[in-house]
């Protein structure tokens, strides 16, 4: 192989390997936009809830037995 041949390899490597790398950013940057738009809308549904519930927090299902919750 001529020296032009190779240094031509390298370069296309070079810029291969650079647009991969930068593939690889945008990929990661839309995966963070997915996630922040998930956990925007995964808000929304809570505040809703809340509203709906009117403002109480704890769940039904998490709050500790009292005697009343106990049949026998």
């Amino acid at each position: 192989m001529n020296e032009e041949k190779l240094v031509g390899k390298l370069v296309g490597e070079k810029k291969m390997e650079a647009m991969v790398q930068r593939l690889d950013r945008l990929t990661q940057d839309e995966a963070r936009q997915t996630v922040a738009q998930i956990l925007k809308v995964v808000h929304g549904l809570v505040e809703n809830v809340k509203v709906v519930m009117g403002g109480e927090q704890i769940h039904q299902a998490c709050r500790p037995l009292g005697v009343e919750d106990i049949s026998l």
